[in-house]
């Protein structure tokens, strides 16, 4: 129960609310003017106030700057004894606790001023305990939480999707939250809940490994599995084959120096073979100028000299003899210098020969140990060449695991979800006692409302809990939101016959909008009603007007159940005291 909400601002309006049925009202009186609104008065932000002081986040309100440094705080029962419970807007972790913690799994810190001090973690497992008998801690990954739980007593306002579905207490609810959390709210093994999102999460991930199978710099290998297994067989074999040619290969330490040495006695060998081509030709050409070599006959030279007389005749002194003796002098050092130069040409060709044929025999034998030796530089692309082979066959080698993986896992998840449903089909029959307590509470609220009783199913499929209500003119919006209502005041009902319970449910006035004033009238009688016998609070926001009068019973007086009211009168008159 809840029995106060405060603030230790002064323009706050205080809450009290009694056991039973409490009405908080936003009125619009004759003072105000046309242009005035009660929206904004304070009751959306008080169900703000009640989420943020039980551990929630800040609501849109409690975010304006205006707000920044209120605390406020909540007086409640828990396990059966009353505390006092702060929170600040600006230093929201530390949750100020006034009470007996004796008893708490968790103990608050005592900070410097003697205070009772509470991280927000700690306080929301805290109140899953005293509230819904939660475990501190859970094996399994997805379990109820006391946010979530909570959330379906205090449903937040229209903004946050939490009056469009019974099962949802927010928009973008989470299927396996709505499955766990309303499974553990009606008494249902929520476990099996758990238990299919596990294995809709691992379904999940062997689809990220066929995935990651198909992309990747070796994306174009991949194949069914018997293609993958050829080629698999096709790159072991080739490894073998490397392998072997790298156990053969022999590196010879002094590679490079006689790889330099072989191109030294190559062009050596080029060069001498030069040198002897050209000693050949000069050979050749003396030997022909040594057969063309002749003595001068005397009466050419007789000739010659008349006819320098008649050119040169001063200059004519010498005689005949001594002409002819002066040119065969020439001639005979000429032979004699021709035979010089052939005996040297043909030593020369000689010696050249044998230093080109020594030469090549020489660069013949480090051509073979080349043949039979390779460089380093070779037998490092050579390993090169084979680490990309080990790669591919360790890349399809993986992709081939990977799709065995994913085939495997498909057959046993689909075994698996199989074996799921049989289990929590056999466990929803078990639990018949709990399913039908829910079934018939729900039917009987919405008989109350409707002529005809309305429809609550909990069934069991291939991929969980399938909850669903119905009830009979559901057409319209009104309707829709009745059905939330009785499954809200259903679940309140069960749980007040709990040892531990929030034994409250509050809701904001949009659960009425747009409901016939008949039904709205008998939705707030049936709430007063069962509050009042099964011992749980409940709180209702309303706006004055909507408030359906001569709907009610005679009996029923309305009035005497409003605990606190709204006013757009004056800037002071909502909940917070200002107007921002």
């Amino acid at each position: 129960m809840i029995h106060s909400i405060k603030s230790d601002k002064l323009s706050f309006k205080t809450i009290n609310f009694r056991s039973g049925f409490n009405v908080i009202l936003a009125d619009r009186t004759k003072e105000s003017t046309i242009k005035d609104s009660r929206n904004g008065l304070g009751k959306s932000t008080l169900i703000e106030i009640i989420h943020f002081c039980l551990g929630g986040d800040k609501g849109e309100t409690l975010k304006k700057k205006q707000l920044d440094g209120w605390t406020f705080t909540i007086e409640i029962d828990l396990g059966g004894k009353t505390y006092s419970v702060s929170r600040n807007t600006e230093n929201q972790n530390k949750i100020s606790v006034v009470g007996d913690c004796s008893n708490w799994p968790i103990k608050p810190t005592i900070d410097k001023t003697g205070k009772q001090i509470i991280g927000k973690n700690d306080w929301t497992r805290i109140l899953g305990i005293f509230m819904f008998n939660l475990q501190l801690e859970y094996d399994q990954k997805y379990h109820p939480t006391f946010r979530s739980l909570i959330s379906y007593f205090i449903r937040k306002n229209g903004q946050s999707g939490a009056f469009l579905n019974p099962f949802k207490q927010y928009g973008q609810q989470a299927e396996w939250d709505i499955q766990v959390n309303n499974s553990y709210l009606l008494g249902l093994g929520w476990e099996y809940a758990s238990k299919w999102q596990d294995l809709k999460d691992e379904e999940k991930l062997i689809q990220q490994i066929k995935q990651g199978a198909q992309t990747g710099m070796f994306s174009n290998l991949m194949g069914n599995i018997g293609e993958l297994e050829a080629k698999k067989i096709r790159l072991e074999d080739q490894i073998r084959q490397e392998k072997e040619n790298l156990d053969d290969f022999r590196v010879h330490e002094q590679y490079q120096q006689i790889e330099k040495d072989t191109n030294t006695l190559t062009r050596l060998i080029h060069e001498k073979v030069n040198q002897s081509i050209d000693d050949k030709r000069l050979l050749e050409y003396y030997e022909l100028s040594l057969e063309e070599e002749i003595d001068a006959k005397p009466e050419q030279v007789a000739r010659v000299y008349q006819e320098a007389g008649l050119l040169f005749p001063e200059k004519i002194t010498m005689k005949i003899n001594e002409v002819l003796e002066f040119h065969k002098k020439i001639v005979s050092n000429r032979k004699e210098f021709l035979m010089l130069e052939l005996d040297r040409l043909k030593q020369n060709i000689s010696r050249t020969e044998k230093e080109v044929q020594n030469l090549t025999l020489e660069r013949a034998d480090l051509m073979q140990t080349l043949k039979t030796h390779g460089a380093l530089e070779e037998y490092l692309q050579l390993q090169t060449n084979h680490q990309n082979t080990v790669a591919t066959l360790n890349d399809i080698s993986q992709k081939l695991e990977n799709l065995k993986k994913f085939e495997e896992g498909k057959s046993s998840i689909r075994i698996e979800l199989e074996l799921l449903y049989q289990k929590a089909t056999a466990d929803l029959n078990e639990r018949r006692t709990q399913k039908e307590a829910a079934i018939l509470t729900f039917n009987a609220f919405s008989e109350k409302l409707y002529a005809a009783p309305g429809n609550l199913s909990i069934n069991i499929q291939k991929t969980g809990y399938k909850f669903d209500v119905s009830i009979q003119r559901s057409g319209s919006f009104g309707i829709g939101n009745m059905k939330i209502f009785c499954y809200d005041l259903m679940l309140a009902h069960l749980w007040a016959k709990k040892t531990m319970s929030p034994f409250f449910l509050l809701h904001d006035s949009i659960i009425f909008a747009d409901v016939d004033e008949r039904q709205k009238a008998l939705a707030l009688q049936l709430a007063e009603s069962e509050s009042k016998n099964n011992q749980f609070q409940y709180i209702c926001t309303m706006n004055s007007d909507t408030v359906p009068h001569n709907d009610f019973d005679k009996d029923f007086d309305f009035d005497k159940y409003v605990v606190a009211t709204f006013t757009d009168a004056s800037e002071d008159g909502g909940l917070l005291g200002i107007r921002f």
